[in-house]
Order: C-alpha cells, then structure tokens, then sequence
C-alpha cells in the first residue's frame, strides 16, 4: 500500500508541474512516474536516470529521421523500425539496468515518430513537449520516491550477499571437515547451484548500489570486487572437491595427512564473519603447501597432491579476502571511506551475452512493426500510427523471455478489461473533473488499486496490463475533446497491435528453453577455444568464472525442470566447463613454466576440440590425453621450484575434466 500511494503521488506532483506548464499531453508525465516507480529508492533513481537519457536518445533519432524521410512514409517507418530492432538489439546484449537506456531509445522514437509521420511539421515541438512531459514524470517519481520513508537497497542486497557467503561457508565447511568422508552429496549440490543463482542476482542488483539513498553507495566497488572474489571462489572450490574424490578412488580413501590436515583447519577458517590474523593464514598456507610433498605411490598421486595443496592455499587466500571485503562494505555502511585497493576490475565481461537470441528478437520487433506499418499504409486507417506504437513497445517489453508469448496473451486480456475503465475515464470522469483536486479525487480509486497489484510479483502482469490500458489511453488522448468513436478506435489499435507482436513473435522468435540451454552449452565451448587459443591476460580466470556462474543460473530454469538425475548431471557438465576454463586461463599465465612447443601444441588442439564441441560435431579429444600426461611427467621430474606448482595443478585439472575415468597411470 506504502508503494501504491507513493507512485501515485509521484505521478500527481508530475502530472500537476505539467498541467501547469501548459503541456498539451499532460497525461505522459503521470505514466513516466509510474513505470519508473519501484520500491526500492535505488532502483527508482537509476531508472529515472536511463529512462531519460533514452528517451532524450530517442527523441534525438526522430529529429533526425523525421525531416529527412517525411517525403516518403515507407521509408520512414521502416527506418523508424529498424532503429527500434537495433536499439533492442543493443539493450540485450548489456543486460544490466543500462539496457533501459537502449530499451526507451527504441520505443520512444516509435511513441514520438509514428504519431508524426503524417503530420511531420509539428515533429520539433512534439518532440520538445513529450521531452519535457517524460522530464516531469521522472521528475515526481524521483523526488517522492527519494524523500517519503525512501526505502534503501541495503537490507535485501546484504541479505543476498550474505547468503552468497554462507553458501561457499557451507560448501568449504563440508570439503575441509574430515575431507568428503560424510558430506551430504545432495546439500552440496543444493549449495553450488543456489551459490551460482545468488552470485548472478548479485550482480544484477548492484547496479542500482551508486543509486541507494544510503551509505550503501559508497561501497559499490568493495561489492562488485566481492563478486569477483565469490566468482574466483567457486571453481577453487569445485577443484578441491574433484581432487579429494580423485584420491579417494585412487588410494581408497583420502590419505590422512590430508584429512588430519583438513580437520586442523577446518574449524578456524569458516566461522561466521571472522577473519584469521596474517600468521594463522600464512601458518594454514604452510601446512597445505606441505602436503605437496607428502607420500605419493605414483607420480599421478603425486601431481593429485600437489594440485590440492596449490587449491587449497588459493582457498585460504581468497576466502580470507571475501572476509576482508565485507568488514569494508560494513564500514562504508557506516559512512567511512573504504581502502582504495577494493577496486573492482572485471567489470561487464562476466555476463552472457546472446548475439543471436537478441538479433531474432530485433528482427521480429522489425517485422511486426513494419506489418502493422503496411496495414496502416495500405488501408489509410487514422489510428493506424498507435498500431505500430504497440507492437514495437510490445515486441520490446517481453524480448529477455524464451517464450515471451503466453505473457503477451495476459497483457492483451488485461488491456482488454482496461477498455471500459478506459471509456469511462475519458468521457465521464475527465468532463466532470473541474479543477485538479476534483481529478485526483477521481481517478485514484482505481490508480491506488492496481499500485497494491503492481507491487506483488504474483500479480503484477495483470495490473499493469491494467495501468497501461487506462494510463495510456489518458496518455494518448486529448483528453478535453476525446469522443467515444476516437477513443474505441485508438484503443482497437493499440489491441491489434498487441495481437500482431504476440502472433508473430510465436511464428518468429519463441524459443523452447532446450534450445536456449543448448545455446548456452555452445557459447560455453566456444568461449573454452577462445582461452585455448590465445594467451590472456591475469583477470581472464575470474571473468571466465564470472560469466560460466551467469550461465549456470541461466541454465537451472532451463534443464530437467523437475529436477532429479538429469539436473543433477547438467549441473555436474556446467561445474566441469567452470573448473575446465579456470584450469585453461591458468595454463596460459603459466605456460612458460612448461616446455613451449609442447604447451602450445596441446592448446592449439584443446582450441580444435572445444570449436568442434560448439558445432555439435563428435568429440575427439583422446590425443589430448598422452599430450597432458607427457607435460605432467617432465614437469613432476624437473627442477623448476614452486610457480610450476601452478602449471601441474592446471595440467591435473585438464586431465581430471576432459578424462574423469582415465587410469591412474601416466603414459610415458
């Protein structure tokens, strides 16, 4: 109810500056302070903020396009839609909350140019006024949202963050314990995979972090560099793990000095918000880098070894900097400057990106608008223009969804049901209302009604299908002169075009989420030739983990939906390709430890097998296996001291990941 009554006043304040600047749609302002309200304060100001650059973006293409294309409306509004399908395009491929930026800039010039297009003259001041109108609306929401009880971000991304750590807490816990002797299998598996969908939400969240109303600003880079630091976390981990069960199906069980070792440390390095002093932390990395050299009956238990003790201190180092990290994001909570070191560095690399999902969905926003176009055109139907309006803001609405088309059939239902409200409003409610307070007393009934509905998730659908029926008819129309023909005429048009969007998208762009899972799975093979292929740079590791744990979020919804033995083995293949890349990246960093021409012989053909992998072509990667084990052999025999550890470690995570059941015995 808090949120409902403070994005109607919102919307009043911003609906009242525009009334008396004299705006001739003053109704834009109102729906502007609606669709960028939010509960959260944060999400409020960063959407207040790219909803107007993209708007003043938009505006921008109609100016350009409008007096150089007026002679010729085809070309007109097929560059009107082809802007459209590229600003799309473009928001899906940054899926932060930038993408709003991309997003308006597309469907605002359809809302501003198609209107124009018969009547080019009045573009500059159309434009000019449906700025300043938008302005106004954003302008309410800000100021109302901001300064009335301002709700912070702070509560509910501490919580996510909190159960990011408790989950790696859980999952370290399990490993270092008494080493996989009685883990609970199944609570593990529950651990990585809500540990990957927190890390992403993470993420996505923290971009509204330098918007809060709070201290939690001023921590934004401790956060997205604890991100980082819970990304790099997660392969280590997942090593850790394949190598304790690697000894325990070589040796039988896992050798003692290494539980012995596990157990000792166990106890002081994951409880609750604590962080060990330097010389605990350096006295656990000596005890694990120690067990490097313990007793080994073959040379591949000894290269077990030495891989484990290489993971392990990386564990210790990056647990405690995770600790580190969120005493500091407490401190700035308190309004006290952070160390500059807590600097993030990976920045947009870690999310997936779908050229080709956002090019089909660009595509089909091109089509359905330029469909709704040429039945405009062909039939010189007047309310043809908000035709082409809805089907480009409808093709943009729903474009992140695999099937967005059964949410699109309960957004046209709602519309539908909006239409009386919609009548009844315009031609009863606005004649009667003689000054503003009479006109709020009116309509906030209904606007105070569906706000309570936009709020619960389980609902929110339906009621705003609601608002933007009623909304935008107010919006749409001149309110002082709409008859009931106009008014029936332009809502039948914004219905139709809703019909088309949703038609075309099923013909065109609905995906069955297999399909998406396998595009994933192809991104994820090419992205392993890539780091094959080429030498990266030290930050590749941690941005390859990044962006394999969005994958593996997106990957959850998407495969075996009811879960059981099929989900568990997709999620095993993801945890492999996570744990293959980070072993790659580090191969890379340390491949001058190696011989050159023989590291660089197994990457080249790594990269052909990954490629291969990615067109769906039979896997043959058996050379692979001799290549390893002759690097590991001449690496366990040379001299070189401790940063070869590294490269053995990452010749081990190869083998353990392209040949799980290889036999213990290294060939010559």
């Amino acid at each position: 109810m808090l949120f409902s009554l403070k994005s109607f006043a919102g919307a009043m304040l911003a609906l009242y500056l525009a009334c008396r600047a004299g705006l001739p749609r003053p109704f834009w302002a109102f729906m502007t302070a609606y669709i960028v309200a939010h509960p959260l304060a944060g999400n409020v100001r960063s959407k207040a903020l790219y909803r107007f650059a993209g708007t003043l973006l938009g505006c921008a293409a109609t100016v350009v396009l409008i007096p150089s294309l007026s002679d010729a409306p085809e070309l007109l509004t097929l560059a009107l839609a082809l802007w459209t399908g590229q600003c799309l395009y473009l928001s899906l491929l940054d899926r932060s909350a930038r993408s709003y930026v991309f997003l308006l800039a597309g469907y605002s010039a359809a809302l501003i140019g198609f209107p124009l297009v018969e009547a080019p003259a009045a573009m500059l001041d159309t434009a000019v006024a449906r700025v300043q109108e938008i302005g106004l609306g954003i302008l309410g929401a800000s100021l109302v949202h901001s300064l009335v009880l301002p709700a912070s971000l702070a509560p509910s991304l501490l919580a996510l963050l909190d159960r990011a750590l408790g989950d790696a807490r859980r999952w370290m816990s399990d490993l270092l314990g008494d080493g996989l002797a009685h883990a609970d299998g199944a609570r593990m598996a529950a651990d990585r995979q809500r540990l990957a969908l927190d890390i992403t939400q993470l993420r996505l969240l923290s971009t509204h972090v330098p918007f809060d109303t709070g201290n939690l600003r001023w921590t934004a880079g401790a956060i997205r560099a604890m991100q980082d630091r819970l990304s790099a976390l997660t392969p280590t981990l997942s090593a850790i793990e394949d190598r304790l069960e690697a000894l325990r199906a070589a040796e039988g069980k896992v050798p003692a000095d290494i539980a012995s070792a596990l157990g000792r440390h166990a106890g002081r390095m994951a409880p609750q918000g604590a962080s060990l002093p330097p010389a605990a932390i350096d006295e656990a990395c000596a005890t694990f880098r120690a067990l490097a050299d313990g007793p080994a009956s073959s040379p591949w238990i000894r290269a077990l070894r030495i891989d484990l003790a290489v993971r392990l201190e990386e564990l210790v180092r990056d647990w405690q900097a995770c600790i580190a990290l969120r005493a500091d994001i407490d401190t700035g909570l308190t309004g006290s400057a952070l160390p500059l070191r807590r600097t993030a560095a990976l920045g947009g690399r870690v999310l997936h990106r779908d050229r080709g999902l956002a090019l089909r969905s660009a595509a089909t926003a091109v089509l359905t608008t330029c469909a709704c176009c040429a039945v405009w055109i062909a039939t010189a139907w007047p309310s043809g223009s908000a035709a082409a309006m809805s089907a480009a803001v409808f093709c943009s609405f729903f474009a992140t969804m695999d099937d967005p088309v059964p949410a699109m059939h309960k957004f046209v239902v709602a519309l539908l049901w909006s239409l009386p409200v919609s009548v009844f409003c315009v031609l009863v409610v606005m004649p009667l209302a003689r000054d503003f307070g009479m006109l709020a007393l009116c309509i906030a009934p209904f606007f105070l009604l569906v706000g309570c509905y936009i709020a619960r998730p389980a609902s929110s659908l339906a009621a705003l299908g609601m608002f933007f029926g009623v909304a935008g008819t107010l919006a749409l129309q001149d309110t002082a002169s709409a008859d009931l023909p106009s008014l029936l005429n332009s809502n039948l048009a914004l219905i139709l075009g809703a019909v088309a969007a949703a038609r075309i998208t099923a013909l065109v762009r609905s995906v069955g989420s297999d399909w998406s899972a396998r595009r994933l799975r192809r991104a994820t093979s090419l992205d392993l030739a890539d780091l094959a292929a080429r030498p990266q740079d030290a930050s590749a590791r941690d941005a390859y983990a990044g962006r394999m744990l969005d994958r593996i979020a997106l990957l959850a919804p998407r495969t075996a939906p009811g879960a059981g033995e099929a989900a568990r083995a997709d999620a095993r293949l993801a945890l492999r390709d996570l744990r293959m890349g980070a072993d790659i990246a580090s191969l890379q960093q340390w491949r001058r430890c190696l011989p050159a021409e023989a590291v660089g012989r197994l990457l080249a053909d790594a990269a052909r097998v990954f490629r291969a992998q990615a067109t769906g072509a039979p896997r043959r990667d058996e050379p692979l296996l001799p290549q390893i084990d002759r690097l590991l052999l001449g690496a366990l025999h040379g001299d070189a001291a401790r940063p070869a550890d590294a490269a053995i470690a990452a010749l081990v995570g190869l083998r353990r990941n392209l040949f799980p059941a290889a036999q213990c015995a290294l060939h010559p």
